[in-house]
């Protein structure tokens, strides 16, 4: 039932919001070069699969977890794509394709091999990540593999629609931060 609603909702996503699209990704040639930034993520079942999101850090930034990013790699225009979860938006291609959930645990990088133990042990990859979820509206981040693994497992293993609608409308409403960068 789930994925029936995400892919709903993804497609009606898509279809209503693609001229905001169309004028981030414009605004985000003149701010990088390369608005649309493209990672490799672990997924269901411990699948790779590419995430697509808006860039929000200059194109030559490491490639590791955002909290172990400086503040100063993030530009203006992506300080301003995070703040509003803006540079989310491209992830509803994800959820259509069926890579990801809007409900799920946040899909890590292959080099973060604590939090993939973790959540390994606690079957959270026999679900889809999503693009938000428990952790996320609780602004625990991957700075706490551990912390982070047992939330998500206990989000996935209880995870319903009424569970599903309130965190999609928590995000949509504010709550929650998002990863934090270094400051220094």
């Amino acid at each position: 039932m789930i994925r029936a609603v995400d892919f709903l909702v993804a497609l009606i996503g898509l279809l209503l919001l693609w001229p905001l699209l169309l004028i981030v990704t414009v605004i985000g040639c003149f701010d990088t070069g390369k608005p649309i930034f493209v990672q490799r993520r672990i997924g269901k079942n411990s699948c790779t699969f590419k995430l697509i999101k808006f860039r929000t850090m200059h194109p030559q930034t490491a490639s590791v977890g955002t909290h172990l990013v400086n503040v100063s790699a993030v530009t203006r225009l992506g300080a301003f794509l995070r703040k509003t979860k803006l540079d989310e938006l491209p992830q509803l291609i994800n959820v259509l394709l069926g890579q990801m959930s809007l409900v799920g645990a946040r899909p890590c990088l292959p080099n973060q091999q604590v939090l993939i133990e973790e959540r390994d042990k606690r079957g959270v990859y026999n679900y889809r990540p999503g693009i938000t979820g428990l952790a996320q509206v609780n602004n625990i981040d991957m700075s706490t593999p551990k912390k982070l693994a047992r939330v998500d497992a206990l989000m996935v293993k209880q995870l319903n629609l009424c569970m599903y609608f309130t965190l999609v409308l928590k995000t949509i409403v504010g709550h929650g931060q998002g990863d934090k960068v270094k400051i220094s």
